[in-house]
């Protein structure tokens, strides 16, 4: 995991946690990727980028660097020819998923006829070795 790219006394850094929280998940794309994470767990790039239609390789490599660094995603490289690198949810990642679900509740309501399209998963997947993500919350 690389360091955080911003400490407590840094001038830069919001004194208000919700404001941090926000901003980290207000980049383009950061709630979708967490989104497709939470419901289809570790995923490879390649497999990520195709999930989530639409963004370049570089802006998602950019975006899960960034949940990298916000202990939101965990990276793991498995050694191979080529490497294979999957990402998934931390704990702390797992901790949106009440919030997610709720966006999720709403985008299912304003936009019925996409979600029963696109078969929009209902809710996240509970972490390996845990029950219900909801009892947890």
């Amino acid at each position: 995991m690389r360091p955080p790219t911003a400490g407590p006394n840094d001038p830069g850094r919001s004194p208000c946690p919700m404001e941090a929280l926000l901003g980290l998940l207000a980049g383009p794309w950061t709630t979708y990727i967490l989104w497709v994470l939470g419901t289809a767990g570790p995923l490879r790039f390649g497999a990520l980028r195709r999930a989530v239609p639409g963004i370049s390789a570089r802006l998602l490599a950019l975006r899960l660097r960034l949940l990298e660094d916000a202990a939101v995603v965990t990276r793991t490289v498995e050694p191979a020819t080529p490497p294979r690198v999957s990402y998934a949810l931390t704990a702390r990642g797992f901790e949106l998923a009440a919030a997610l679900e709720g966006l999720n509740a709403v985008a299912r309501r304003w936009y019925p006829d996409q979600a029963a399209a696109e078969g929009t998963p209902a809710r996240i997947a509970a972490p390996a070795g845990t029950d219900q993500m909801a009892s947890q919350l």
